[in-house]
């Protein structure tokens, strides 16, 4: 059954009530909301949050590019990316980003972890040149300022002086972003296995297959990363224990032929980090959450693979000799873009062949984890 996507979330921005300049706001996630849908933020004023963080589609980027929806465009109308847009929805579950006692980077925005928490992720990308494209700051800064509800909001919740220094206003802005995507709009917690944990749906056969199979420590491991609780079955699980690991994803080559960094570029993911100096963290990248995640490909932090069902036979070909083709290309795999620190190799991540049928169960299961409202999406899949 379609479920009732939120009128709110479907209308433009001139006719959205709550966008609507004259309504005043009372909290700073009302406030966080507004400049969510805003394309006033962006350079030529055509690109908002909400433009790469669709909320009608699971809070990814849906748009098709030159390379399917690997990469976003910018709001240039030219630039792409080079890592698949990350989804906004239970981004907020995510920890500050921190090393754990076992020394393990944990937590952090952004596929790398570059900023520490939420407010900073949301103050990333009006300023990026190759995203909302604003040269600065205080150039954003001067956009709010355009507005006079904006600037009446802002002085209510931050104070008068919010205004006197760029940086503070900036970070003003940030903040009620962040507190916008902490609201249950972003992470509700409804999708059919949810409703199953609370006695209200069944699985099917085969959906219980394969949540037997998720949680096995020994057919799949796939809990190894995947389970934030401690007891499998439990409440608000977001299926991510935002831990950085390298999987030994293929650099997807169209995307380095249209956004000109060429074949020689390496994306190094953690070692990015600007507090990372260890070169045994190259290559990786932060576990993602699983919810929504049959909408919401394609897939790996760079999209080369566009089906779920591509992304399970990948893991299995490093325990399953058979799976010596990519189904998308017919192809061999192709070799890891940083063949280091590879995690699949290690003996924590080795597993039993799957059989055709238990990959299926996978993918069904996966499909339980999407939020009551994108559920129609799933039967255009």
């Amino acid at each position: 059954m379609r479920a009732v996507i939120p009128c709110l979330l479907l209308l433009p921005l001139a006719a959205n009530p709550l966008l609507a300049e004259d309504k005043p706001v009372a909290t700073k996630a009302e406030l966080g909301e507004k400049l969510f849908f805003d394309v006033n933020l962006s350079k030529n004023r055509t690109q908002s949050c909400a433009t790469c963080h669709n909320p009608e589609h699971g809070f990814v980027d849906n748009r098709s590019t030159s390379v399917g929806k690997a990469v976003s465009l910018g709001d240039d109308g030219k630039s792409l990316g080079d890592r698949n847009a990350p989804t906004a929805a239970y981004a907020s579950l995510s920890p500050d980003f921190h090393q754990n006692k076992q020394g393990k980077y944990v937590g952090g925005q952004f596929l790398d972890g570059r900023e520490k928490d939420l407010a900073g992720q949301a103050g990333g990308p009006p300023t990026n040149p190759l995203e909302m494209g604003m040269p600065d700051k205080p150039a954003v800064v001067e956009r709010l300022k355009e507005n006079a509800a904006y600037v009446s909001a802002f002085k209510q919740l931050f104070g008068d002086t919010v205004f006197e220094q760029p940086e503070v206003a900036y970070a003003a802005m940030a903040e009620s972003l962040a507190a916008f995507e902490k609201t249950d709009r972003f992470a509700p917690f409804d999708s059919k296995y949810d409703r199953y944990l609370r006695g209200e749906v069944d699985l099917t056969d085969q959906e219980s297959l394969g949540e037997s199979l998720f949680f096995s420590n020994q057919f799949t491991n796939c809990n190894r990363c995947h389970q934030l609780k401690a007891f499998p079955g439990s409440e608000g699980e977001t299926f991510s224990n935002y831990e950085y690991h390298n999987l030994g994803v293929p650099t997807h080559q169209a995307v380095r032929e249209a956004n000109g960094k060429g074949k020689d570029f390496v994306d190094k993911g953690l070692r990015e980090h600007p507090d990372v100096k260890d070169d045994k963290e190259t290559g990786k990248f932060k576990v993602p959450t699983l919810r929504n995640v049959a909408i919401t490909g394609p897939y790996m932090h760079n999209g080369v693979f566009n089906d779920l069902k591509t992304v399970v036979l990948f893991y299995d070909q490093f325990n399953n000799s058979e799976r010596k083709l990519n189904p998308e290309t017919g192809k061999p795999w192709d070799a890891p873009e940083v063949d280091e620190n590879l995690a699949l190799k290690e003996k924590d991540f080795q597993a039993p062949a799957l059989k055709d049928s238990e990959v299926d169960a996978l993918v069904a299961f996966m499909q339980t984890l999407t939020d009551q409202r994108y559920e129609h999406l799933l039967e255009q899949d």
